[in-house]
């Protein structure tokens, strides 16, 4: 059983920068995806970035060069710093696990409750 728990959303402005975290408790296999998804008013839920237990990355075009994602495999803990701020990254921020049973060849997804990220003009 796991649970995904998100911290550090809040207002920021534009041009500034703020970062989010994910703690993932429970057992979780040592292949798997951490991510970040967001979601706005009237708008479909979206990939933000993503981080494989290896360290490889993904990102939205909308993001790069702006987000960092990172992760602290010891914590099972992913990060997400944002920089370069800007009124269209307002969502609500949502952490993803992708569960990879390879001996089973099953995966199982987890979903946090989402943080508020607002940026003002």
């Amino acid at each position: 059983q796991v649970q995904l728990v998100e911290s550090g959303g809040g207002l920021v402005k534009a041009g500034g920068s703020l970062s989010v975290s994910c703690a993932a408790s429970g057992r979780i296999s040592s292949i798997n995806v951490m991510g970040w998804y967001r979601q706005a008013p009237g708008k479909q839920r979206e990939l933000v970035a993503a981080i494989t237990s290896g360290g490889t990355t993904n990102y939205a075009d909308s993001v790069k060069g702006r987000f960092t994602i990172s992760r602290d495999n010891a914590k099972n803990t992913v990060y997400l710093k944002m920089n370069s701020l800007k009124p269209e990254d307002t969502a609500v921020y949502y952490c993803h696990v992708k569960d990879v049973r390879v001996a089973f060849r099953v995966e199982y997804e987890y979903w946090g409750q989402g943080t508020q990220v607002t940026v003002s003009s």
